[in-house]
């Protein structure tokens, strides 16, 4: 429950909890090898759809891209090519499910590809989005509001708001300066 605050600032902090907040996603797929019926752009956009868990703690550049590698074949078998065969060259940053279907292979097709991820906010590309859905509700009490926020699975509720207290802070630090300068002009 958010208390004390007015309704501008509540309603500045859920829009930025549902896309302000970095995290990583999957930007740019090297195909190495396709024999499946999809083309290349539709594993690409499928795999930048794949929620990854995301530490903002541990992360010192910005620029930093995480990479993955998937090598998937069956030569008898129809097969489901799912994120669990998505490899990550980091500890953390993986896909927050091992369920999620990229794609079907009928018998002797296979994909071979890497994919590198980098962090990113929902307001560049909805595969950034923090969250699914970012809610705020009045209370009875004056300046009471609930805001209600489901993660994609990247960072949990909690650090979410968070991060969204620090990243509204930052903002509006950033707008105070540009009116000082302003001003002084």
């Amino acid at each position: 429950m958010l208390k004390g605050i007015s309704l501008d600032y509540a309603n500045a902090l859920r829009r930025i909890c549902l896309n302000g907040i970095p995290i990583f996603a999957i930007d740019s797929v090297d195909i190495l090898e396709n024999s499946s019926v999809l083309p290349d752009e539709a594993i690409a956009h499928t795999l930048g759809m794949i929620p990854l868990k995301t530490e903002l703690s541990g992360i010192d550049e910005p620029d930093s891209r995480i990479a993955f590698v998937l090598d998937s074949w069956d030569p008898e078998n129809v097969k489901i090519v799912t994120s669990a065969e998505l490899e990550s060259k980091d500890e953390v940053v993986k896909p927050t499910s091992k369920q999620i279907p990229i794609v079907h292979l009928a018998p002797g097709q296979r994909i071979k590809l890497e994919a590198y991820a980098r962090l990113g906010r929902g307001t560049e590309h909805a595969k950034w989005n923090s969250a699914n859905i970012s809610v705020l509700t009045s209370t009875d009490k004056k300046d009471g509001y609930i805001l209600t926020v489901e993660s994609t699975g990247s960072l949990d509720p909690g650090h979410i708001i968070i991060a969204g207290i620090e990243e509204l802070a930052k903002r509006l630090d950033e707008f105070k300066e540009i009116l000082v300068n302003l001003k002084e002009k």
